[in-house]
């Protein structure tokens, strides 16, 4: 029986890309062995942006059909969709008012996205990371995989706990940080000093994870290296580091093994291999995925019974804080 819990979600905007495989959603499996784990879509996260309601009802089918093409639901664990849920949103206002106003006001992605969004600066982007609070605490979670741009919101959510149990006692767990034994940080193919990301206006910067083999190798084809003409692996040879760092991920080589496997030869071949060992690394979690995305019955019935998964144990913890606090439980 797995002793401890985890629990991660993802954001549906769009399929993930290779960046995102590589950094986190492939070390997910690895936690998924080890670990209780719930996995969800988290769809109330995406509205702090204004979204067209078809689009994010395909994403969020979307995303939900990739965390079963990688088959986290295996193992004892659950994959849900957050709206379905509706203790995310219940405990999150519990929340609200176990938190600082300058503590929630010191959270960089806010700054970060009010810049980017100022013409809607709403006040769920404000309080985003303390839903995010409630998403982790809900299911006592004892990790959560975290990457750098998420160290302040488990922070948060730590100090969120043990104001509520400074209070009322042992009532939430404190959540630790999880970190993937493997896994880099992956660079966009355009830009290679600017992290891969999926809302990048130019689609040849990142790899999709439904991108067919002729669009990998194209994009590939064309990413960024330097003059040199040489494979080698240095903090300054930012293009050629960042594919490496691909390359090595794929194949599990090593950066000098990768280096005398290309010893006197050019960017193309190097290029085509790297392409080529992406392809196949994806290739039975795009296949999956493919097959998933067109069985919608299928999909609403996995995520009935993921609702129903999620439910139950988040239910367990909603109560808890309700009758510490002192609603009056029927």
């Amino acid at each position: 029986m797995k002793e401890k819990t985890a629990l991660s979600l993802i954001t549906p905007s769009n399929i993930p890309t290779l960046g995102n495989y590589l950094g986190a959603l492939r070390n997910w499996k690895q936690m998924a062995e080890d670990n209780r784990c719930f996995f969800g879509a988290s769809d109330l996260h995406a509205i702090t942006v204004r979204q067209d309601p078809k689009d994010l009802r395909r994403n969020t089918a979307e995303i939900f059909a990739v965390l079963l093409a990688l088959e986290l639901d295996k193992g004892g664990n659950t994959v849900f969709v957050q709206s379905h849920v509706p203790q995310h949103a219940q405990l999150a206002w519990a929340l609200n008012c176990f938190t600082q106003f300058g503590e929630a006001s010191r959270m960089t992605q806010f700054k970060d996205k009010s810049a980017s969004h100022a013409d809607n600066i709403n006040v769920g982007l404000f309080s985003y990371p303390v839903l995010m609070a409630a998403d982790i605490v809900l299911y006592d979670a004892d990790y959560v995989p975290i990457g750098e741009d998420q160290k302040q919101h488990l922070e948060l959510a730590r100090n969120i706990v043990d104001r509520i149990n400074g209070i009322y006692g042992d009532v939430l767990k404190v959540p630790e940080p999880w970190f993937g034994k493997t896994g880099k940080r992956i660079m966009s193919l355009l830009e290679p000093t600017k992290k891969m990301s999926k809302s990048d206006p130019n689609p040849k910067a990142y790899i999709s994870l439904m991108d067919e083999p002729n669009v990998i190798l194209k994009k590939m084809k064309s990413a960024v290296t330097d003059m040199n003409g040489r494979v080698f692996y240095g903090e300054d040879n930012h293009g050629v580091k960042n594919l490496m760092d691909i390359y090595s991920c794929c194949t599990g080589l090593a950066y000098d093994d990768i280096e005398k496997e290309f010893e006197g030869k050019g960017y193309g071949d190097f290029k085509a291999k790297v392409a080529e060992a992406v392809i196949e690394e994806l290739r039975p979690l795009k296949e999956r995925y493919d097959k998933l995305i067109n069985e919608k019955a299928y999909l609403e019935e996995c995520m009935k019974k993921g609702a129903g998964e999620a439910s139950a144990a988040a239910e367990k913890t909603y109560r808890r804080v309700m009758e510490k606090v002192g609603f009056y439980q029927l």
